[in-house]
Parts: C-alpha cells; sequence; structure tokens
C-alpha cells in the first residue's frame, strides 16, 4: 500500500502546485498590469498565438487518429492476418473505438497465452520472431511475410526437417508418384510430425517455376515437374509402358501405388487445411475455488470503488462486509472472538490470474460488549491495481472457522477510462472512520488511500453519535491563475422523503490537497441532529472557472 499511495501522489494536506511564468494562465495575470496600448497589443498576440497552438492541436489529433488507424489496420492486415480467425475478425470490425480496438488486442494475446502466470506472453514473442525470421529468409519480390512458405512458417512454426532444391535438376520419382525420371523446377520440401487440426507426418512442397526465388505452395507433387507438359519427356513408369496417358496423370487410374495423402481430394484437404488459422487451445485451469454452494450460507456484501492511478492503470479498493450477528463467537482467553477466513481469486475475462489473496479477518470482543456483536459488521479490503483496457472477474469467498459456513461472490470488474482532460471523478464513499495520517503510512494497512485512511460502510447505517464521512477525488480542476487553488463550489444536500433536510455550501473548505490532476475531497457531516430514517445525499461540484459540474447521490440509513 506504501508504494501505491507514493504513486497517486498524495502528499500531506500543506501541498500545493505552482505554475511557470510561462503558463497562459500566468500571461494573462501579467497583461492586466500593461499599459493599455501595450495590453491590447499584447492581447492581440496572445489570442493570435493560442489559435496558432488551438489549430495545431486539431492537426495533431489527426495525426494521431490517423496513426491509430494505420496501426490497427497494420495489425489486422499483416501482424495477424494468418493466425485471426473469421470470427474474431469479423468482431474486431465492428468496434467503433480505439479504446475497444486496443481491448480487444489484448484481448487475442491472452486468449494464445500458453501461461497467463508468467509476465511474458510465449505465444505473442514466439509470432513475433517468426514474422522476423520470415522476412529475413523468405523475402523475395514481396515481403517474406507475404508469400507461401513465410505463411505456412508463421502460422506452424518451423518444419521438423527441410529437404531443399534450389536449383531443381534431375529427379527420380518415389515409386508411389508414379517412377520414372524427369527434371524438376526449384523447390523445397517441409515435412511436419504433427500440425494441430491437419493431421500427422504433413509433407509440404514449395516450388518455384519462374527461377525467382517465389516459391508457391503446391497441391500435386507432380507440379514440380519442369516436364509435366511435355508430351515426350519426363514419362512415369505407367506412361513409359503404355498403361497410361499423360493425360491421365493426376486422376483416378493414376492410384496404382499412390498413397492415400497422394490421393487428389486429401491433397486439396491438406492444401486448404494448413492455411487456415491455428486451432486456440484454451488452458484447462484447475478450479481455485474448492466450494460450489448454490444458496447463501453466510451472507456478506462486497464493495467494488474506483480511482485513478494514471493513464492506464486504475486503483479498485475491494471491500467486504459481514455482520457480526451472522457469525459465530467462541470464548478465548476470556474474549468472544470469531475468525473469518476470505480468499479472494481475481482473473481477467479470458482466465489470466492476476491476483490471489487469502487473510482471517479476527473479531474480539469483551462478553459484555453485546451491542458490538449483535450490530456491529466486520470488514475486509483488498486494494488492486487493473489495466483499464481489460475487464476482470472476481470471486470472493468467505468462511466463517467456528460454523463452517461459507458463501461465495463471483462479480465482474469493468475499470473506468480516467483518461483525457475533462473534469470527472472517482467513486464517492460514504465512510464511518475518516482520517488523514502526518505523513503516508510506512506499512501496509487496510482501508488506506494515499495518507487518508476511509473506511466505508457498505450497509451505510450511521448512528445518532457518528458523524457521516464523505471522501472523493475530482480530477483535471482547472488551477486558478491568481490563488494558484481550484475555484470549485460544493453544494450538499440531505433529503427524507423527497424533502430537502440540510443543505450546506462551501467554496473549497472540502478540499484536503490539490494538484494539477487530482483534488481529494474529504467532509463530514454530524448525525446527531437528523431523526432515524432513510436519507438520500446529494452532491454537487462545479469548476467555475471551465463551468464544468460532476454530481453525486447515494442513500444511507440513520439508526436511532
Amino acid at each position: 500500500m506504501t508504494r501505491l499511495a507514493a504513486e497517486i501522489g498524495a502528499q500531506n494536506r500543506n501541498g500545493r502546485s505552482t505554475r511557470r511564468a510561462s503558463d497562459p494562465l500566468n500571461a494573462h495575470a501579467k497583461i492586466g498590469r500593461m499599459p493599455t496600448a501595450l495590453r491590447l497589443l499584447a492581447g492581440f498576440l496572445l489570442a493570435s498565438g493560442w489559435g496558432i497552438a488551438a489549430e495545431t492541436s486539431q492537426d495533431d489529433s489527426r495525426l494521431r487518429q490517423e496513426e491509430a488507424q494505420r496501426y490497427f489496420d497494420k495489425w489486422l492486415r499483416e501482424d495477424v492476418v494468418y493466425i485471426i480467425s473469421r470470427e474474431e475478425r469479423d468482431v474486431f470490425l465492428s468496434l467503433t473505438t480505439d479504446d475497444e480496438r486496443e481491448r480487444f488486442i489484448e484481448q487475442f494475446w491472452h486468449r494464445r497465452d500458453p501461461d497467463p502466470r508468467t509476465g511474458v506472453n510465449e505465444f505473442r514473442e514466439e509470432h513475433y520472431r517468426r514474422i522476423a525470421y520470415a522476412n529475413e529468409r523468405f523475402t523475395s519480390g514481396e515481403p517474406g511475410w507475404k508469400t507461401d512458405r513465410g505463411r505456412i512458417y508463421i502460422t506452424h512454426g518451423p518444419p521438423d526437417q527441410i529437404e531443399p532444391r534450389p536449383s531443381g535438376g534431375p529427379h527420380d520419382r518415389p515409386i508411389w508418384q508414379g517412377g520414372g525420371t524427369t527434371v524438376t523446377f526449384p523447390y523445397e520440401v517441409w515435412r511436419y510430425r504433427r500440425i494441430e487440426g491437419v493431421g500427422e507426418d504433413i509433407i509440404l512442397e514449395f516450388i518455384d517455376p519462374s527461377y525467382s526465388g517465389q516459391y508457391k505452395l503446391a497441391v500435386d507433387p507432380d507440379e514440380k515437374d519442369a516436364f509435366a507438359k511435355v508430351p515426350t519427356l519426363g514419362f512415369s513408369m505407367d506412361e513409359a509402358d503404355g498403361l497410361m496417358t499423360r493425360a491421365q496423370r493426376g486422376t483416378r487410374e493414376d492410384t496404382r501405388y499412390a498413397l492415400r495423402r497422394d490421393q487428389p481430394f486429401d491433397r486439396y484437404y491438406q492444401y486448404t487445411a494448413v492455411q487456415r488459422p491455428p486451432q486456440i487451445k484454451y488452458r484447462d485451469l484447475q478450479s481455485l475455488i474448492n466450494v460450489n454452494i448454490s444458496y447463501e450460507e453466510l451472507p456478506f456484501e462486497v464493495r467494488l470503488d474506483q480511482f485513478r492511478l494514471s493513464e492506464e492503470k486504475v486503483i479498485v479498493p475491494l471491500t467486504v462486509e459481514v455482520a457480526n450477528r451472522d457469525l459465530t463467537f467462541a470464548e478465548e482467553g476470556g474474549r468472544l472472538v470469531a475468525n473469518v477466513a476470505v480468499y479472494g481469486l481475481v482473473t481477467s475475462m479470458t482466465g489470466q490470474i492476476v491476483t490471489e489473496f487469502e487473510d482471517d479477518l479476527v473479531n474480539s470482543f469483551a462478553p459484555d460488549d453485546t451491542q458490538a456483536i449483535s450490530r456491529g459488521r466486520s470488514l475486509y479490503q483488498k486494494v488492486l491495481v487493473l489495466d483499464r483496457k481489460l475487464r476482470y472477474k472476481a470471486e470472493i469467498v468467505v468462511r466463517d472457522h467456528a460454523s463452517g459456513k461459507t458463501s461465495i461472490i463471483r462479480q465482474a470488474i469493468v475499470p473506468r477510462d480516467f483518461r483525457g482532460e475533462e473534469f470527472s471523478a472517482s467513486s464517492l464513499v460514504l465512510a464511518d472512520l475518516i482520517r488523514p495520517f502526518d505523513q503516508i503510512p510506512t506499512d501496509d494497512q487496510m482501508f488506506v488511500i494515499g495518507d487518508v485512511l476511509v473506511r466505508p460502510t457498505l450497509a451505510k447505517a450511521f448512528s445518532a453519535h457518528r458523524p457521516i464521512g464523505i471522501y472523493f477525488q475530482l480530477y483535471n480542476a482547472t488551477i486558478d491563475s491568481s490563488s494558484l487553488r481550484p475555484d470549485l463550489l460544493f453544494t450538499y444536500e440531505l433529503v427524507r422523503d423527497g424533502e430537502t433536510v440540510a443543505a450546506i455550501s462551501d467554496s473549497g473548505d472540502s478540499i484536503y490537497y490539490f494538484s494539477e490532476s487530482r483534488t481529494v475531497v474529504i467532509r463530514t457531516f454530524p448525525t446527531g441532529d437528523l431523526a432515524p430514517g432513510d436519507y438520500q445525499i446529494r452532491i454537487a461540484v462545479r469548476d467555475r472557472i471551465r463551468g464544468a459540474e460532476v454530481s453525486f447521490s447515494d442513500r444511507f440509513r440513520v439508526e436511532g
């Protein structure tokens, strides 16, 4: 957690951000102190410069879009053209945004990763090695990856044996191909012991009838015969004995010695099969969760919040809450103790294991603390760092050691896209405890975001003596050039039965920390004046410089 806190840039509450004198906001502040004539001239030049900058920015945006389009086109039509299935290709072509295409590409490689537990996708590494080899070895008039040899090499890897005949020349046919002597074009014979989805002992021939180095995959071994269309040369044994004519070569009559794989139908099948995309080997993951419960023995709740870590990463605190009244407490050393095991497995939607965790949650109370046992709740939290481009599945198992009661919850995790410069916000957390630290904790602790302890309440039930804590983050709030602070207006409204019972506004008192990219907001509300019952809280935050607004709403309960 310490490393995560450092990464999100959390600082102490006195942290401030500064701007350089060249910043356009500061430039406006300086213009205001100039004489009138110079102010008009400077304003004109500044506006012109901004116009150029805006036009340049639009050009850059178009260039980035064109580069992205070229990248995706190349990926589809070159990089994976031989290994992508027709169904996958149709799906990719139906996507409408770059984010969707990036996510598809990531999932495409994950589906083919032979060992998702490693940090390297061996399939992808080998695939691009094959492309590089094909371009180096088989290029002749066109890139090596486009040639027939390149295609087979990229799709199926190196053959187990190669018999090269780069010059062709005199050739004695084997008996199963009719026998006799002829002359051949340059050719190569590739042998594979096995090709998944095609068969065993696969023999492929590539011929170069133009002597240009551009070898073509042959359907029939007879295609390498340079005298195949010369009626007086290159006879097979049956042709020389007058048992058949040249016109009958390769037909049903020419099968006296032929192997089964040399039958016309089998040759065409093999020719087609070796050019299909290879089959995807879905890895059979052994089940890591050894419970299969169709009913809920131990009720518990799961909450997933999301905060921006970087352009590509999202922090997702996963919180588990169990009501104490559902646990079995046993006496240990004069106290009542409940021990709960929490196990979690997070995988990508393709089965890649992202993280696995297992912890014990121990609760201990004095025997006379019956209210804490009957009305209290036990919480556990695991902080996940996830890639915004992928989707995940979380499986959480909770087991009460004393009673053996066990339950499992499976839940999808779809990271939010916090990229861009728009004014946006994280999840809203209603907490029963918020406590800033004087410095970032040096050890891993649950419920810590940056340098603030935020303990959420999933039940959202608050007693009259405990205030409601509010925590959220804002992103890309505009910094005022004169105050060097965000200019934000916060409005909080408590509603019960459709009527507003309390409303508070402030212009920055809720800000705990800010920078150019992140603003941390903390606020507490006392509950002493609220009658027991159900409420709704509505929050609106307006960036008064850019005129943008974000809003939240949530429900909670005040207990008597």
